[in-house]
């Protein structure tokens, strides 16, 4: 008998110390120290014509028409898609049209990209079949807004 009140007790010192330590672990929860999940990426309708500046951190999908200079961080432009201005982000993907210049960390233009204006990039990769009328230069930070250097 006494032997079952003694395990009792210990089993619930055990729980008072479990009890005393739950507090400890909210205060280091994994989900508050986390950063904010990814938001879903925007979406330039096919129907969509915008005359302005588009500036994002996040990922932008044109599938309309832009006229204007597009910042973000991935930007997607779809086959029937066209954006005249500017261009700058870190991944850069045309599948549509690009009338101005593009600055890219990663430039990929697809089969159906047609572009014309300067490829300012880190690195480039243009599928068989895209159409590109202008000038491709490489640097090491093509995001900068310093002038280009000629090429000596």
């Amino acid at each position: 008998m006494f032997s079952k009140p003694k395990s009792d007790e210990s089993t619930t010192g055990a729980k008072t110390a479990t009890s005393g330590a739950a507090p400890a672990k909210p205060a280091v929860s994994t989900p508050s120290s986390s950063p904010k999940p990814k938001p879903a990426p925007s979406i330039i309708s096919s129907d969509l014509t915008i005359k302005g500046n588009i500036t994002t951190t996040g990922d932008v999908q044109v599938e309309g028409t832009i006229d204007g200079d597009i910042r973000a961080h991935l930007l997607t432009v779809g086959e029937g898609a066209t954006v005249k201005g500017e261009v700058i982000a870190d991944d850069v993907v045309v599948n549509g049209r690009v009338v101005g210049r593009l600055r890219g960390l990663k430039v990929r233009l697809t089969a159906t990209a047609r572009v014309e204006g300067d490829i300012i990039h880190k690195t480039i990769a243009i599928e068989s079949g895209a159409h590109f009328e202008g000038t491709v230069q490489r640097q090491d930070d093509p995001l900068s807004a310093k002038s280009t250097k000629p090429v000596a």
